[in-house]
């Protein structure tokens, strides 16, 4: 391809894009008199809540799956202060327990089913435009896990696009692991019979079978005419290598944008002329 940037959303404060939504979600909580703030995580979200939550003075409560989180993303979570329980089952089966608990208690949910996380999680799109002088890539490349990232830069694109601000609209792609991929074959079937996966990768942070996000992942990915594929836990690692080496670094996950670009330029969906961003959600520290 023609170019390949990276926007390394590690360099955040907790160390994950997960603070830009965040900052945004525990804002709200404050503004609605919420005592108590909550998240299911598979690690990132865990980490940027427990920290945001501390600066608001907030309790807050995490719901991890049982032994399947990195332990630096668990070691951020106790820092800041977080009450961690651990649940029997994956990251599907702590968020439906999440819900039900923020149903009948007054437990205000950060998540990224909650609107305002996805509002913050919109400003990378922003942000990496400006930083691009606003000369539009032709692909924005992204990792997928609860679709939460997908759907917010499908949201800031439309709003870009009506605003006048961008004149045409890159394509969104998004990675899944091939093990925790129930988007991508969604995509691949022409979005007919979606079905959850049990999920199963070394990129834990998008290790989830039953994403919250998918209608409007769906509307991003067909707004911007975009891509799903999936790629095996051998690509991430190879791909991680590679962003390591380069001296920037970065989680498996993240890697995972990399090995898509590389999957798809092989395969020739995308083209010799492509101007391609990735963005990198977590700092190689991660995990």
């Amino acid at each position: 391809i023609a170019s390949f940037a990276l926007k390394h959303e590690g360099q955040n404060p907790t160390a994950s894009f997960k603070d830009r939504g965040m900052t945004v979600g525990v804002s709200h909580a404050v503004s609605v008199g919420a005592k108590i703030v909550a998240c299911a995580s598979t690690g990132n979200t865990s980490a940027s809540l427990a920290s945001y939550a501390a600066a608001a003075r907030l309790a807050s409560l995490v719901l991890i799956p049982e032994g399947k989180i990195s332990s630096g993303k668990l070691s951020q979570t106790i820092a800041h202060g977080a009450r961690v329980v651990q649940v029997e089952g994956d990251f599907d089966v702590a968020l439906t327990l999440l819900r039900q608990l923020t149903e009948q208690y007054p437990v205000y949910l950060v998540n990224s089913v909650n609107p305002f996380r996805l509002e913050g999680q919109k400003t990378t799109i922003f942000e990496m435009l400006d930083q691009l002088d606003w000369i539009v890539p032709d692909v924005i490349a992204l990792p997928g896990g609860n679709l939460g990232n997908t759907s917010a830069f499908g949201k800031a694109l439309i709003e870009l696009k009506d605003a006048g601000l961008i004149d045409r609209v890159p394509r969104l792609v998004t990675v899944q692991a091939a093990g925790a991929a129930p988007f991508a074959g969604y995509f691949a079937r022409g979005y007919q019979h979606w079905e959850p996966v049990q999920a199963e990768t070394v990129a834990t942070a998008i290790k989830i079978g039953n994403p919250a996000s998918v209608a409007r992942a769906r509307r991003a990915i067909e707004f911007t005419n975009g891509i799903v594929t999936a790629v095996t836990d051998d690509e991430i690692l190879d791909a991680k290598a590679v962003i390591d080496q380069a001296g920037i670094g970065c989680e498996p996950a993240s890697a995972a944008t990399l090995a898509g670009v590389r999957k798809l330029v092989a395969a020739g969906e995308l083209g010799p002329d492509t101007r391609a961003v990735g963005v990198l959600t977590g700092h190689v520290l991660k995990d």
